[in-house]
């Protein structure tokens, strides 16, 4: 009954969003400058800042749509 190979292989593509926060901090020479700056901190901080919040939240969000059901 609870044999894994058994299981269904529902939103695997999900786990794609775990690379997101990866690959968009990737290059620095993308994002290393300091304008735009933010409440006068610059781009290059705020944006990893942006991405540190952001990967919390893409790791909820791979949690929330992977978990099983509650027994």
């Amino acid at each position: 009954m609870n044999d894994p190979a058994a299981r269904p292989r529902k939103r695997r593509f999900v786990y794609w969003l775990l690379a997101l926060p990866c690959v968009a901090t990737l290059f620095p020479q993308l994002y290393a400058r300091a304008e735009p700056s933010l409440f006068g901190i610059p781009f290059f901080y705020w944006y990893l800042i942006a991405w540190t919040l952001g990967c919390g939240v893409v790791t909820g969000a791979v949690y929330f749509f992977t978990r099983e059901g509650e027994t």
